[in-house]
């Protein structure tokens, strides 16, 4: 089996490719695994790009069972976080989210006691998330035995009418009936930043994972969990082919033979699987002659409509000596005047999030030093458009950007501009270039429409194409956003291609014991160290793409 791509997907593909008894080859253009789970080094440093929570921590469920399967977990602790999130306003006011349903509960009502009834409904359903185990990722509906489906519907069927209200009720119109017009935004961006068109059930789904302990941030952050998992892949005998790009997919009479690499090699296989991005494995890979109409509906109707895709981000990574207050979030979504907001490139919301990662992830600064992530949804047309039009002003932009968030930084703590010593900034070309990605989407799709094509796309379709033999997809573009997601999608292509060849499917949790350590990682990636210049605020820091 030859598979494209080694982020999460095409590496769990691999690995329980390999645990049934099948021979694996991945082939990836980066010189690293993860894909969009990764980051970058530079003079120890580490910018953690992917993680901001996980889920699937806790033993004892589903989505843990597949974590533990590919090792993404082994020897590692695990931080959890009893707060959210806390979202500042331009005034000075403030809310945090914990994630008890009891203190939040009573976080809201002191922020806006006149919306005490929807504060008390919204809670009063997060604690009924609380009691609900749903963890479906693995095995794809059509390969469920009975038993497994009667059980989830003694789950389902008794919390129907909260699976309605949740999951019927858009956020934005809930947080629409909110006299409080400040609250009412802040729940919005109760994870960050807001994604516009979600329903409630996400929020109370994640909320409730996090108050069960079920998600964190595991020890080593995003490399750390790829390199994890690759680990694992390649111990169970599969092999990855780094700087490796695929450039088609070889079709004979019908059927996926093997793949041909930019350059004229070709290797051939039984099986292939395209996890990477969707748009580029139709229009490149297979080069327009093989799709589905349910991939057709979503690559050219609903991907080109305004809002579908999820919004790439502006990544602003500041190293500095010492720390920040102890009592200060670890994530704090800051509202941005217009003014402020202007300074921006691309801003589609007037707000900056500011993470704390060196909280989160140990190691990932310098003995002394502390790391911070800020970053905003942006529009991904003025960054591309820039980097491809006029390198000089592209460069010149993100140090825009880099200026603004070391002078906002400074306006929160003072005297923070003269510890700064490392600035790096990840635009969502630097996201499309480096992975793939369409558009520089961090999680594909954010649309309802898109999730019940997907859920087209793994039940019905089974993860092929009609008419092309022999080729599975896997990834975020047809299994869902988020990590837990990416692997399920590759276990059930797993499924689906062990059934098609006739060989029983085989999925072994791992068993490393040995405690988890930074120099697993081994050599980091660097991003283009195209500049090193003074930074527009306190002393030197040296900024890159």
């Amino acid at each position: 089996m030859i598979i494209v791509g080694a982020g999460v997907s095409g590496m769990a593909v691999g690995s329980y490719g390999q645990m049934s008894g099948l021979e694996t080859r991945i082939f990836e253009k980066h010189v690293i695994a993860g894909g969009c789970c990764t980051g970058w080094g530079r003079d120890g440093w580490l910018f953690d790009y992917c993680i901001d929570w996980l889920n699937g921590t806790k033993p004892g469920n589903a989505a843990n069972q597949v974590w533990r399967e590919l090792g993404a977990l082994d020897g590692k602790s695990v931080t959890r976080f009893e707060v959210f999130n806390k979202v500042v306003d331009t005034d000075g006011r403030s809310v945090s989210f914990p994630t008890d349903p009891d203190r939040l509960e009573a976080e809201l009502l002191a922020c806006s006691p006149a919306d005490e009834k929807l504060i008390r409904g919204f809670c009063a359903d997060l604690r009924r998330f609380t009691k609900l185990a749903l963890h479906p990722f693995l095995t794809p509906p059509p390969l469920t035995p009975l038993r497994e489906k009667l059980a989830m519907l003694a789950t389902v069927l008794p919390a129907f009418r909260l699976f309605w209200r949740s999951g019927g009720t858009q956020m934005a119109d809930f947080t629409a009936r909110f006299s409080d017009p400040f609250l009412a935004k802040a729940l919005r961006n109760m994870f960050f930043q807001d994604p516009e068109n979600f329903a409630l059930i996400p929020y109370h789904y994640t909320m409730a994972e996090a108050h069960n302990g079920n998600v964190g941030m595991p020890q080593g952050g995003s490399l750390g969990l790829a390199k994890s998992i690759e680990d694992r892949y390649t111990a169970l005998g599969g092999r990855i082919d780094f700087r490796s790009r695929v450039a088609r997919v070889l079709v004979e009479d019908g059927r996926a033979v093997g793949v041909e690499l930019r350059g004229g090699e070709r290797h051939y296989a039984d099986h292939v699987v395209a996890a990477c991005d969707a748009l580029s494995t139709v229009s490149t890979l297979l080069g327009g002659s093989h799709s589905s109409p349910t991939l057709d509906t979503m690559l050219t109707e609903v991907m080109p409509a305004p809002g579908e895709l999820y919004p790439a981000l502006v990544s602003v990574f500041v190293g500095i000596r010492g720390d920040l207050p102890a009592e200060e979030s670890h994530s704090t979504t800051y509202f941005l005047s217009d003014e402020d907001a202007a300074r921006l490139p691309g801003s589609l919301q007037k707000s900056l999030v500011v993470h704390l990662r060196s909280r989160m992830i140990a190691g990932i600064a310098p003995p002394g030093h502390s790391l911070l992530m800020c970053n905003y949804f942006s529009d991904f047309d003025t960054w591309k458009d820039l980097r491809t039009g006029d390198r000089k002003a592209y460069r010149a932009r993100k140090q825009e950007v880099a200026a603004f968030v070391l002078e906002y930084l400074e306006r929160l703590h003072p005297g923070i501009g003269d510890r700064v010593e490392q600035v790096q900034v990840s635009t969502p070309a630097t996201t499309e270039r480096y992975t793939g990605n369409a558009r520089g989407a961090i999680l594909a799709w954010k649309s309802p429409r898109a999730d019940d094509l997907i859920d087209r796309m793994i039940g019905k379709d089974r993860l092929s194409l009609p008419g092309l033999r022999g080729f599975h997809l896997a990834g975020h573009w047809v299994g869902g956003g988020s990590l837990i997601k990416a692997a399920a999608s590759g276990r059930f292509a797993a499924q689906y291609l062990c059934r098609e060849l006739g060989v029983p499917f085989r999925a072994v949790e791992s068993t490393d014991t040995r405690p988890w350590g930074p120099e697993r990682l081994g050599e980091l990636p660097q991003l283009d160290r195209w500049t090193e210049q003074q930074v527009p605020s306190g002393e030197e820091a040296r900024t890159s793409s």
